[in-house]
């Protein structure tokens, strides 16, 4: 499998970013928090959904 510039380009990124930040997740939330705010975009939350009830297939180990 050749390698993917594009996704090369976003590990370089997120490992600057990481190593800029002492690869400290609370420091890299942080930051990512900040730069979030001062975007001045508004950010929804949504709700967790429940998962959906899968019914087993008939005549699969363990269906009744």
């Amino acid at each position: 499998m050749r390698d993917d510039e594009i996704v090369e380009e976003v590990r370089r990124a997120r490992h600057a970013h990481a190593s800029a930040h002492g690869n400290d997740l609370r420091r890299i939330f942080e930051d990512l928090k900040e730069k979030q705010d001062a975007s001045g975009r508004i950010v929804k939350v949504l709700e967790p959904r429940p998962a959906p009830v899968r019914k087993r297939a008939s005549g699969m180990p363990g269906a009744r």
